[in-house]
């Protein structure tokens, strides 16, 4: 079987081939189109599978993480909306929560109100009205307005229509008698539902995540539809998958019918490879750094599970969606990222990029402002003619002069100094954002690895980890395409929710039998659409929760449903499981409290094929002169001077485990450099993992007993 994963960046597209046939994995990088991201990852499929001589006809799956919802919500150019909801609530999406940025600040923007998803006059009122907490017809829908309201859409010439109605969640026969009309009379228009997309209660939440979908779905099934018909037209056979926000693998069929589900996509990736390069080298708490060209990703993985955000939390540039997604802060900070002195004098770097166009000063595209990238060939830590294997030769006397101009000369530096300092302005950019995610959320950033990961991760993670803290850093095999690792490692995963407010005081047969026939109905919903994508029913496993709080409480919290067919012992067990959960989560509970359940959540998970890393040779050795390849000036930072020290290179596809490499070094490899200071050491683990620590550990005891070694042995 043939994979190949392609994770889309902002300045670089990567690619890892996995060939389990013939036992082979390559990975590539080529710039990313911004205009058409198809383009890149077209080229970057027919150029791997040359590398890697296959044909492009053998690929089975092509596996896609893409940044195309996210880039329409930063640059706030999706869809115009339509909207069509019950009469007296047209500005719920206006007046959203009366929650403020800034408490006291009169002056201050909020985007619901100033870049709203659907223009007021957009907002079309209908009279219609169900009643809860049952879903009954309290006044009948109104088809007449719905018709006048459509043709006045029509005459607006948007985009999309969403229709969001009150107590929907409840009971969707309007929403769906509506949304027939607008196809009777607009077939070609598309149209979406907020019990279709979120079936939750909390109207303004519905209406958002309804109204961001819509906003985004023109765009992203364009983007879809064309990857697929290139995919065609290049003669690539395999199915096309595209990694959600939450973690998990979806068809390109249904990541167009939800394409916000698709607003994480390119970071989940590289959180599920960050989790598994740790398991694999028994290391449990992991925080990944993901640096890039435009951007770094960073997540906390603790116990080996990528943390989840709570759908109250979710949310995209301050527009709340109610759909699952991984835990990833994405800052400016990356290669591309431009230092400058700003109009007061200040030293800044990013969050402006130069990207993959024109790029750093040292990619010789026209590029004059100096980036992060261009401080690291000015401090010898990229070596000119090796990056990206010498595809994109480097020059670094244009970064030199970059940096002179636009940022030495001003502060009276000298080039050297300049440099460090636009590395030392990004690494506590992404130290802050570190501990915001760690240890002000009680999780101490000391007692985890750091997992260095996109092209620029493994220049920068040794020098961070320092900074917060941390005693290992991991460099996985292949750090320059993590996150397209990521996607070998993910399943296809679907959510499927159902509202069903109902008091847990009183277990009832008749309650057991309900709440039992949804969850039923759920998984048969799930089982359909994986069996559609091609899942034997032997491969499905499904994963249930129950949302509680404490009834008159404002939210609800997940808990386990326990397997097996449902009775009421297993609520007995949800409710005892949600005063635990409780307690986990605020520091308190109260049992003799009457407990709400509000609704049942399915996550169906169809298991494909993994990711397998072969072992490495045991060798020992200590700077192995067989994996030397030459040695060239290199800045470092010792005890608070800027030294040029001479600085071997070795050549990473050489290492085998157990090999011992001492700083200062660098370490090459075709999608990255791996920089280690005159302080630190690298073992190589038994799958070819770099791990780094401190010179005076001498023996390197992991986080689980079964990885313990000493390294002495000179080749």
């Amino acid at each position: 079987m043939v994979r190949v994963g392609v994770d889309v960046g902002g300045t670089f597209t990567d690619l890892i081939l996995v060939d389990e046939l013939a036992n082979k994995i390559n990975v590539h990088k080529v710039p990313s189109t911004t205009h058409d991201q198809s383009v890149g990852v077209i080229k970057g499929i027919k150029e791997l599978c040359k590398i890697s001589d296959v044909d492009v006809e053998d690929v089975e799956y092509i596996l896609h993480g893409t940044t195309v919802a996210t880039n329409i919500t930063i640059e706030g150019n999706g869809a115009k909306v339509g909207m069509l909801t019950t009469r007296n609530y047209r500005d719920i999406l206006h007046i959203a929560r009366h929650k403020k940025i800034e408490n006291f600040s009169i002056q201050q923007s909020l985007p619901w109100q100033d870049s709203p998803l659907v223009k007021r006059r957009h907002r079309l009122p209908i009279t219609e009205k169900l009643q809860a907490p049952d879903g009954r017809i309290r006044f009948p829908l109104e088809e007449q307005e719905v018709r006048d309201a459509v043709k006045k859409l029509k005459a607006e010439d948007v985009d999309v229509i969403i229709v969001g109605f009150l107590f929907s969640f409840l009971n969707d026969v309007h929403e769906k008698r509506a949304k027939e009309i607008v196809h009777e009379i607009w077939p070609e228009i598309k149209c979406f539902t907020s019990s279709e997309v979120a079936p939750r209660i909390r109207e303004y939440e519905r209406f958002s995540t309804t109204a961001m979908n819509a906003f985004v779905a023109p765009k992203v099934n364009q983007y879809i539809d064309n990857l697929v018909s290139s995919l065609e037209e290049a003669n690539v056979k395999g199915k096309l998958q595209i990694m959600q926000s939450s973690g998990g693998m979806a068809s390109s069929q249904k990541a167009t019918m939800t394409p916000m589900n698709l607003l994480k996509s390119g970071p989940a990736g590289g959180v599920l490879a960050a989790s598994w390069w740790g398991q694999l080298d028994g290391i449990e708490n992991v925080i990944s750094v993901d640096i890039g060209g435009t951007s770094a990703d960073i997540s906390i993985i603790p116990d080996k599970t990528p943390r989840v955000v709570n759908p109250r939390d979710a949310e995209v540039n301050s527009y709340p969606v109610v759909t699952p997604m991984l835990e990833v802060d994405t800052i400016g900070a990356g290669g591309g990222s431009i230092a400058y002195v700003d109009a007061g004098g200040a030293f800044r770097v990013g969050p402006k990029s130069a990207g993959s166009t024109p790029g750093p000063a040292c990619y010789g595209q026209g590029g004059e402002d100096p980036c992060v990238t261009d401080a690291n060939v000015v401090l010898g830590r990229l070596d000119p003619e090796q990056f990206l294997g010498g595809e994109i030769p480097l020059q670094p006397e244009k970064s030199t002069e970059a940096i002179k101009s636009k940022v030495a000369d001003k502060l009276n530096m000298s080039v050297e100094e300049a440099a460090f300092g636009i590395l030392k302005i990004i690494n506590n950019n992404m130290a802050l954002s570190i501990r915001e995610n760690s240890v002000r959320k009680g999780i101490d950033p000391r007692d985890f690895a750091l997992l260095a990961a996109g092209g620029a991760g493994p220049l920068h993670s040794i020098d961070l980890a320092e900074t917060i803290g941390s005693k290992t850093v991991m460099v996985p095999n292949y750090p320059g395409i993590t996150a397209s690792a990521g996607l070998l490692i993910s399943d296809l995963k679907y959510h499927f929710n159902a509202s069903c407010i109902e008091s847990l005081e009183t277990i009832s047969k008749d309650l057991v039998s309900k709440l039992g026939k949804q969850l039923q109905d759920l998984e048969d919903q799930a089982a359909n659409q994986l069996i559609r994508d091609g899942i034997s029913q032997g491969d499905i496993t499904y994963e249930r929760i129950a949302e509680c709080r404490y009834i008159g409480q404002g939210f609800e919290l997940r808990v386990p449903i326990p397997e097996g067919k449902l009775t009421k012992q297993s609520i007995e067990e949800i409710v005892s499981g949600f005063h635990s959960m409780h307690k986990q989560e605020y520091g308190h509970h109260f049992p003799e409290n009457t407990v709400e359940l509000i609704s049942l959540d399915i996550v169906a998970i169809g298991k494909t094929p993994s990711f397998k890393l072969p072992q490495l040779e045991e060798m020992g050795r200590t700077n192995p002169k067989t994996a030397f390849m030459y040695e060239r000036q290199t800045y470092f930072e010792v005890n608070g001077e800027i030294k040029s020290m001479p600085t071997p290179r070795y050549q990473r596809e050489k290492l085998l485990a157990s090999d011992r490499i001492t700083g200062p070094a660098s370490i090459i490899q075709r999608d990255s450099t791996s920089i280690v200071p005159p302080n630190w050491q690298v073992v190589v683990s038994p799958h070819g993992t770099l791990l780094a620590t401190q010179n005076e550990e001498k023996t390197r005891t992991s986080q689980t007993s079964n990885f313990t070694e000493v390294v002495t042995s000179d080749e």
